[in-house]
């Protein structure tokens, strides 16, 4: 656990970018092989927009990683924070509490604040878009979406008062998990169903992506399931009935767009009717 700490206090940018692009590739041929909608769109066509939003995600995440450095560094001097106060840990919990509770602030957390605040939900929306989610939808955020998620993320290292090395686990653990959850393959259904248990599985995730409320507003985490589990916000719906996108914005060429999709947020906001949110 020591070796693998020190690994990530010191992971390399290059290293960051390997994982990025081998996930996206791993589970892209991975999609090939077991999909679970046969979609009929030209792949690189629609993963287009997906990689400008990934593109963005990751200059905003990079320019503003100095900020989770010193963070970090602050709460590990003054010995702030939840880990921090429970003493007599032994090394593998304190790194798994660190990581668990991250994933509770800077991904759960954050995802249900978007849902139920208005204005971040019209940010968020870009997210929920995608006609045909597949593994390059895991980074689908608008720039200030990205922003968002990372002061959460700053928030969540500061009161877990996790060490850098724990933080830069945590993101390429996020990183990789989303990748999976968001993929576009379809594993059986007992795996799967085994899988959410601990983890988001993708079939768990995909009832999040329905078109339709109330799914639209359940299965928020990102690597742990126990968020939703235990805070009653998971739900099950059957993956072949799953319709992607949102009701309230059905145009697949503006949600398509990268010009359309950057003016989103700034839509006036319809609440769906009840006839709309029923499934």
């Amino acid at each position: 656990m020591d070796t693998i700490l020190t690994y990530f206090e010191n992971i390399p940018s290059s290293h960051r970018s390997l994982i990025l692009v081998s996930g996206i590739t791993f589970f892209w041929l991975l999609e090939g092989a077991l999909p679970l909608f046969n979609f009929k769109y030209k792949k690189w066509r629609h993963a287009l927009p997906n990689f400008f939003f990934t593109l963005t995600t990751i200059i905003i995440n990079f320019s503003l990683a100095f900020l989770l450095l010193k963070t970090s560094d602050w709460v590990q001097a003054n010995n702030f924070g939840i880990i921090n106060w429970i003493p007599n840990m032994p090394l593998w919990l304190y790194v798994v509490m660190g990581i668990m509770l991250l994933d509770f602030f800077g991904a759960y957390l954050a995802h249900y604040v978007e849902h139920k605040v208005k204005p971040l939900w019209m940010i968020h929306l870009v997210h929920h878009t995608d006609h045909e989610v597949d593994t390059t939808t895991a980074n689908r955020h608008h720039p200030l979406e990205s922003l968002i998620r990372f002061f959460f993320t700053l928030f969540g290292v500061f009161i877990v008062g996790t060490p850098i090395g724990i933080v830069m686990l945590y993101q390429s653990l996020s990183l990789v998990a989303t990748q999976f959850s968001h993929a576009n393959i379809k594993l059986p259904r007992k795996v799967d169903e085994t899988i959410s248990w601990v983890l988001v599985s993708p079939d768990m995730h995909k009832v999040h992506h329905h078109y339709k409320l109330p799914y639209t507003d359940s299965n928020y985490g990102n690597i742990f399931s126990v968020w939703d589990r235990l805070f009653g916000t998971f739900m099950k719906f059957d993956r072949d009935r799953i319709v992607y996108g949102v009701d309230t914005f059905p145009n697949k060429v503006e949600n398509g767009s990268v010009s359309g999709l950057l003016k989103q947020p700034f839509h006036k906001y319809r609440k769906p009717t009840a006839m709309e949110s029923s499934d």
